[in-house]
């Protein structure tokens, strides 16, 4: 008999990067609540998030296991400075690369956002779509998931020229796909079915 291989459950790997994320989002918000600079910590998010967006390197060194910790250390606090975020947020991605937890920083924008937003009474929206939402596009989708969760809602939008059209809208655990591209592979696991 060979050898076994083993199974990698790609879940229960996300699940443990969205603990991680959310114990450090948890600290960091209350850590800038008590120091009464949440304005200060939701800034720095913003821009960290289109930081994160816009760098490809960026992302390859808070994914790359082969980057020293002492360099992803010193880039990471170059970067927090020179961006010039809230104190606790640059001491934070400090030690989150000390400790070989950068990877997690996505998953930390989201959960930030979150609380900041729960803060202020609002819920927050990932937004998908094939192009760029115009402001009053945006204004209408806000309202009307306004009427449907009950709250006022941030829209974070994305672009993702693959939908070809249609939205993907995230709030909360709920999620919303009315891209082409899911309508067409819909279609075509339909079409599998029956020939």
């Amino acid at each position: 008999m060979g050898p076994r291989i083993g199974r990698v459950d790609v879940s229960e790997a996300a699940s443990i990067s969205a603990q991680i994320a959310e114990r450090y989002a948890t600290a960091i918000f209350e850590i800038a609540k008590e120091n009464k600079n949440l304005d200060g910590l939701e800034g720095g998010v913003n821009d960290l998030a289109a930081v994160l967006d816009e760098s490809a390197d960026l992302r390859a060194l808070i994914q790359s296991p082969i980057v020293p910790r002492a360099e992803q250390s010193a880039a990471m606090t170059a970067i927090a400075k020179k961006m010039d975020l809230a104190p606790v947020l640059r001491k934070s991605l400090g030690l989150m690369a000390d400790k070989r937890r950068l990877f997690v920083l996505p998953q930390l924008v989201s959960a930030l956002r979150e609380a900041l937003a729960e803060e202020r009474g609002e819920v927050t929206a990932d937004v998908v779509s094939a192009k760029a939402l115009t402001k009053a596009q945006t204004e209408k989708l806000a309202a009307s998931l306004k009427d449907s969760v009950g709250k006022d809602v941030t829209i974070h939008a994305t672009v993702d020229e693959s939908l070809i059209g249609g939205l993907i809208v995230k709030v909360g655990s709920k999620m919303i796909d009315t891209s082409i591209r899911s309508q067409l592979s819909s279609l075509q696991n339909a079409m599998k079915e029956v020939g």
